[in-house]
């Protein structure tokens, strides 16, 4: 990190000790967001829920996600009774599938070493499968008025551009000094009250004034002490990393039915891409795709435009065999079992896939 960024509010800084948290606690209360599903709650199971759901993930999706999902696994216990393959059919087009199968994971450990509650430090909380520092900092502060500090993106681009912070922030020395600094700002009374506020005001200013293109600082409550706006330059902070070019990767993916309209399905391995999800064979060649299907069926196949999709590191690029087979008794020749669409509409499936059975009707 460059230049004189103090570590604390405070006279250094050009903040009075519990300025900061004053300001975001009186400016989320009159202007924040108050009307998203999870607020309001202090349970703990819906908290969590949406902290997870929100990991790089816009708010707009989750919240078509979020009622489902609480209308059928409505606590702890349903969620730890229920399948991985209920859970991940639930989740299926939410993206980032390691959520999903943590969070069915840390429910099973919940009921099975906690008596189906949450631990109530971040200490604790952090030991869960897929709850790290921030996701715990932010369970415990709304849940239990902790003094805890979180630092998802949009927390960082706060910190960021009020104390004018540069360098890469992602790396192991600025985030130490990021997490200081965030919890020097904490609150310090009334943190059963505060802590919720202060938590949701700083998540609100990152992802309604604060912004990563074009930020409203004539509405932002720290204008008048944000060193970034000083300088002139918000969008300088925090410096943005150079974006890596995606590798491509080509997958041929066989839509094989059967007489009654079927599809074969296989499931995908513990490991890579939609790991064990359910899904269309993959193979990395047309010829590879091709030799699954009995002799008959090869003649007739069909090619599909191809279809892109992108992953967080890579983009696929799917090509589609779509191919008849007569004899509802004779399987492809991969490890799998036909599904009627009313059965695949209750798997988990990747997105892609999804939207490619979906097109073929009911």
């Amino acid at each position: 990190m460059k230049g004189r960024a103090a570590p604390l509010d405070g006279p250094a800084s050009g903040w009075r000790p519990g300025q900061f948290a004053a300001r975001i606690i009186g400016w989320q209360r009159r202007h924040g967001r108050h009307g998203l599903p999870w607020q309001q709650t202090r349970d703990p199971y819906r908290v969590w829920l949406s902290e997870i759901m929100l990991q790089q993930t816009r708010v707009a999706t989750v919240l078509a996600y979020y009622p489902r999902f609480l209308a059928r696994f409505p606590g702890l216990q349903a969620l730890a009774a229920a399948s991985l393959d209920e859970v991940l059919a639930l989740w299926s087009g939410l993206g980032y599938y390691s959520r999903a199968r943590l969070l069915h994971r840390c429910a099973c450990q919940l009921v099975a070493e906690h008596g189906g509650r949450f631990p109530e430090t971040v200490e604790g909380l952090s030991k869960l499968p897929g709850i790290g520092r921030s996701t715990a900092g932010a369970i415990a502060a709304f849940c239990f008025g902790a003094r805890s500090a979180i630092l998802d993106g949009n927390v960082r681009r706060v910190l960021a551009r009020v104390f004018a912070i540069d360098g890469d922030l992602g790396r192991g020395m600025a985030q130490q000094a990021l997490w200081r600094l965030a919890e020097g700002l904490l609150p310090a009374t009334r943190l059963a009250s505060s802590m919720p506020a202060y938590t949701q005001g700083l998540m609100d200013l990152g992802a309604t004034l604060c912004l990563a293109r074009k930020p409203d600082c004539a509405r932002c409550p720290l204008a008048d002490r944000c060193r970034a706006f000083a300088l002139g330059d918000p969008g300088r902070y925090p410096a943005r990393r150079a974006r890596a070019q995606r590798p491509a990767e080509a997958l041929w993916l066989l839509l094989a039915q059967d007489g009654m309209g079927r599809v074969w399905l296989v499931r995908r391995p513990a490991g890579g891409i939609w790991a064990r999800l359910h899904c269309l064979p993959a193979l990395p060649t047309r010829a590879a795709a091709l030799a699954l299907l009995p002799q008959p069926a090869r003649t007739r196949a069909v090619q599909h435009p191809m279809v892109r999709h992108l992953l967080t590191h890579r983009e696929l690029q799917l090509h589609v065999l779509h191919a008849c087979i007569d004899d509802a008794g004779q399987p492809v020749d991969a490890a799998g079992a036909w599904h009627a669409s009313s059965a695949w509409r209750q798997l988990g499936l990747p997105a892609p896939v999804r939207r490619i059975l979906d097109a073929l009707g009911p």
